[in-house]
């Protein structure tokens, strides 16, 4: 039962290590944030001991998140390929290769993340070995909550074009409207009902209160830096965040496993520029 969803895995994990293009694009994407959104966390946070590490936080969990969605189209290009094909046909259940997908796209984009936690303590950002175990779990646990969602998205479109289209339409509005990258406290009231829907709010919010060590803070110095949030008198802490992500992590992953099962891939289409 397990041996399929491991070669899938293994086979992944190969082919990113000849991708070498991706590895260098996700550090050169998380420069540039770091870079731009630098001036306005130093300017918000001013009041933290080092506002850099608020904001190198955020570009980690944004770099798991973006990863584990995106990686989720190389089952488009294996089906396309004939790859994926050959591995429908052969004596194994869906389930199972569903879940090799979910797995091997959250292992890489755990990776990748790790790849800025490294770069960022160079940077002054600072772990213990706790709150490192934590932190790769919460890592592991959004990878597998959105490379979940990106299986599902790849299943329902079936189509290279349509599918960057629902991640774009998807990564630029949460990933803005999380606080990851600009403070909650900056993003305009007229928009706080949908940083409050955003999952990735809360997704940021927990992995920065491990991130940051901010588990001696009281809620209300948490709420003034967006990390806590008081929603007409109720206060969702960082445990709730974690609870809402395990939720909608499990929903996501058996919603896509079923639908991984019932669809048809027999018209896979992939775009592919022309010479």
């Amino acid at each position: 039962m397990i041996r399929p969803i491991k070669a899938l895995v293994i086979r992944n994990l190969i082919k990113l290590s000849r991708d070498r293009m991706r590895l260098f694009f996700t550090l050169f994407m998380s420069a540039m944030f770091l870079f731009i959104f630098s001036f306005v966390t130093k300017s918000m946070l001013s009041s933290l001991q080092n506002p850099m590490n608020y904001l190198i936080s955020g570009i980690i969990i944004m770099t798991v998140f973006q990863a584990s969605l995106n990686n989720s189209m190389s089952i488009l290009e294996d089906i396309s390929s004939g790859f994926m094909k050959e591995i429908l046909v052969a004596p194994i259940k869906r389930w199972q290769i569903a879940i090799g997908q979910v797995v091997s796209s959250t292992l890489i984009a755990v990776f990748q993340g790790l790849i800025i936690v490294i770069a960022g303590l160079f940077m002054g950002l600072s772990l213990d070995f706790m709150h490192a175990v934590l932190m790769i779990l919460i890592m592991c646990l959004v990878g597998l909550t959105f490379s979940s969602l990106g299986l599902l998205l790849a299943a329902v479109t079936k189509e290279s074009v349509k599918f960057q289209l629902l991640v774009s339409i998807v990564v630029f509005p949460l990933t803005f409207l999380s606080g990851a990258y600009i403070p909650v406290m900056a993003i305009p009231g007229i928009l706080s009902w949908i940083v409050y829907l955003n999952p990735l709010t809360y997704t940021t919010a927990i992995f920065r209160f491990i991130m940051l060590h901010l588990d001696t803070m009281s809620n209300d110095a948490l709420i003034k830096i967006g990390v806590a949030f008081n929603i007409n008198g109720f206060i969702i802490t960082p445990v709730i965040s974690f609870l809402m992500v395990i939720t909608l992590g499990s929903f996501f992953f058996v919603l896509c496993v079923k639908r991984f099962n019932t669809a048809d891939f027999s018209r896979v289409k992939i775009f592919k520029h022309r010479r």
